[in-house]
């Protein structure tokens, strides 16, 4: 009896990480930041074990994040905020330069290289419920970093 009650312990333990894990972020990093710069882009992978959704984010180094998306119209490339970000199961969802990214506007102080920058992720699961993923991009300027480590000197 004693060995299924701790088998039974083991396997809801087992579920509640497994559930906790269904949205993975990974490879993020942030652009770096010159003098009087008030803003600064935040790339990442994302990947999902279910349908789900990114509805938002924010970070203590910027009064407000922002998901944005990059589209032509015309001959120009224009940047907008997108209200969510479906991210379809078992595919990753690239936050990247000249694409969906997110925006830190309203920086708190310069970026320097070394620096981590926290940020929380708020995703709905497919299930509605909203859950909160966080993430420490490294400052860097390098489109493929490392995961989570700087790459190139500014």
């Amino acid at each position: 009896m004693r060995m299924t009650k701790a088998l039974l312990g083991w396997v809801l333990l087992a579920a509640a990480a497994a559930a906790h894990a269904q949205v993975e972020a990974r490879a993020a990093w942030v652009r770096g930041t010159v003098q009087g710069q008030t803003t600064a882009g935040a790339y990442m992978e994302l990947t999902s074990g279910q349908r789900a959704s990114l509805l938002g984010a924010e970070s203590p180094a910027a009064r407000s994040a922002e998901i944005h998306g990059m589209k032509m119209e015309g001959n120009v490339m224009r940047m907008r905020a997108v209200p969510r970000l479906e991210l379809p199961p078992g595919k990753t969802v690239e936050l990247k330069p000249g694409g969906y990214h997110m925006m830190l506007v309203d920086l708190k102080r310069p970026l320097k290289k070394g620096d981590l920058v926290p940020i929380r992720l708020k995703v709905e699961l497919s299930d509605k419920t909203v859950k909160t993923i966080r993430s420490w991009p490294k400052y860097g300027n390098s489109p493929r970093p490392a995961i989570t480590r700087a790459r190139g000197a500014a």
